[in-house]
């Protein structure tokens, strides 16, 4: 039996080899791989001792030669193909372990210069790896550290072979590995800003989730590679259940609108949308107000903080039900205080890094993939244009708050706000008009004063029957992105009604 080695990453090397040689394996190895080995104590053959030809370029070819690629490749079952090995006196590889350079880490490196970042690009590791793996019904490929274990167990166990389904699945593993490589090979090429020809995301799971959006569906989350941050990164769950699906989905559509907002605040989100926001002097006021504004939608939410729960918050979420609790920190009588809370999960988040902006979205459809930026950087308010009437300091924060709330509402979106509190809000239906009147029904049945507050809407108003049923419940400001044909018909109603509106010329549909 005879075992080709060659990796960058020596964690785990030595044990796995010095296994293989108790199970009589001839030992390969190419470069550094041979010399750490030997310097164990272990006996090895070096590769250029197998190709005859010394290793050339400063290292970039040693591997890439017919004695060691044809001794993986070689067919077993085919006459010909073991002919040939032995016409050629090319002896066979059983297993094949190799990883690869760290591109990654090295082109993630602030300043690094081209020529270092190239240096890691691998050529004949992936080539053996590759080979090995579309030889899997000869030969055990071996990428990763964590299998080592278990590949000697199984040929100690089988009298020096692995099964063919082990190969099998470790041949997936390969070219997993493979493609990975080559992708984010491929990203540090092109630019950050642009939608390339073709376009090679790569995830690795975070999670194995108990289930899907419904019990029925199988469910992982995945974080992408090559992002410096995702939904968990420097997330630490204290306390509570596994995390599932749709606390994820919750959870990242709360958090995209909590980022947003400076002054102390609070989201609580239902089924991907807010159905309460606040911002207030203090994170206890923020989170009585948020939960004030619709209390009924609020049970079972995630509640997301941008301030460290304390004490006093711990008590008062005591006795809510939720599904999910994120803040950056805890008090300790806080987390005395919600102990008693056994289902919650309970996230604490330590991310205090700044959001670049750069992040895409992503959107499964019918055989393909929508990708597109992600819909970040906010209008300044220099920039929008009062259209007609006076806007006052305060509504002009309650409509900046509003605007920002309405981003975060699947579209046609209304957001009613009122003091620094969502109000009422209409979400995902198919007519503007009917999402005005949701929200300020549900306003109304909630018994919110609407008299003197703003309304926000993620797109234009066609008619101005909207913004008359908004009006008529005593709405004083609307903000809105303008561009619609009949602008002239709904600036008049609103003038005419003495209420003040913005156009933002900036839309946000959220579908």
């Amino acid at each position: 039996m005879r075992a080709l080695l060659s990796v960058y990453d020596k964690n785990g090397l030595v044990p796995f080899a010095r296994g293989l040689a108790e199970l009589r394996f001839e030992l390969v190895a190419s470069g550094g791989t041979a010399t750490t080995l030997r310097d164990a104590g272990l006996g090895v053959t070096r590769v250029e001792e197998v190709t005859g030809t010394p290793e050339l370029l400063g290292g970039r070819v040693k591997t890439l030669h017919p004695y060691v690629h044809a001794g993986i490749l070689a067919r077993r079952g085919r006459g010909d193909d073991v002919a040939q090995l032995a016409e050629q006196g090319i002896e066979p590889f059983d297993l094949v372990c190799v990883n690869l350079y760290p591109f990654e880490l090295v082109a993630d490196r602030v300043g690094m210069a081209d020529d270092d970042v190239v240096e890691m690009i691998d050529v004949g590791g992936p080539s053996m790896l590759r080979a090995a793996a579309k030889n899997f019904a000869s030969v055990t490929p071996v990428c990763r550290p964590g299998d080592y274990g278990d590949v000697l167990a199984e040929l100690r166990e089988r009298k020096n072979r692995t099964s063919l389904e082990t190969r099998r699945r470790l041949a997936g593993v390969a070219f997993a590995a493979s493609a990975t490589y080559e992708a984010a090979i491929a990203r540090w090429f092109q630019p950050n800003d642009e939608l390339p020809e073709t376009f090679v995301p790569v995830f690795d799971k975070v999670l194995q989730l108990s289930y899907g959006e419904n019990p029925h569906q199988r469910a992982g989350y995945y974080a992408e590679r090559g992002s410096r941050r995702h939904l968990l990164s420097r997330v630490e769950q204290l306390a509570g259940r596994p995390l599932s699906f749709n606390n994820l989905n919750d959870l990242s559509a709360a958090r995209l609108l909590a980022r947003e907002l400076e002054e102390p605040a609070c989201v609580i989100v239902k089924h991907a949308n807010p159905c309460g926001v606040a911002v207030a002097e203090t994170i206890e006021g923020a989170y009585a107000k948020a939960l004030a504004a619709d209390p009924v939608s609020a049970y079972g939410g995630v509640v997301v903080f941008n301030h460290a729960v304390t004490a006093a918050l711990g008590e008062a979420l005591r006795g809510q039900f939720v599904e999910v609790l994120f803040a950056p920190g805890y008090d300790e009588q806080a987390m005395q205080a919600l102990a008693a809370k056994a289902s919650a999960r309970i996230l604490n988040d330590t991310d205090r890094r700044v959001p670049d902006g750069t992040e895409r979205d992503y959107k499964r459809v019918l055989g393909g993939l929508l990708v597109q930026e992600r819909d970040w950087n906010p209008v300044e308010q220099t920039r929008m244009e009062v259209v007609c009437g006076r806007v006052s300091d305060d509504h002009w924060r309650d409509l900046l708050f509003a605007w920002k709330v309405v981003k975060h509402v699947s579209s046609n979106a209304i957001v009613l706000a009122r003091r620094g509190q969502t109000v009422g809000i209409g979400a995902g239906q198919m007519s503007r008009v009917d999402a005005v009147r949701i929200a300020v029904e549900k306003a109304a049945a909630l018994g919110h004063e609407l008299e003197g507050a703003v309304l926000a809407s993620d797109a234009f108003f066609p008619f101005a029957d909207g913004p008359e049923i908004a009006l008529e419940a005593g709405i004083a400001a609307i903000i809105q992105p303008g561009g619609s044909k009949r602008d002239a018909e709904v600036t008049e109603a609103v003038s005419d009604a003495g209420a003040a509106m913005v156009f933002t010329h900036r839309r946000h549909f959220r579908h």
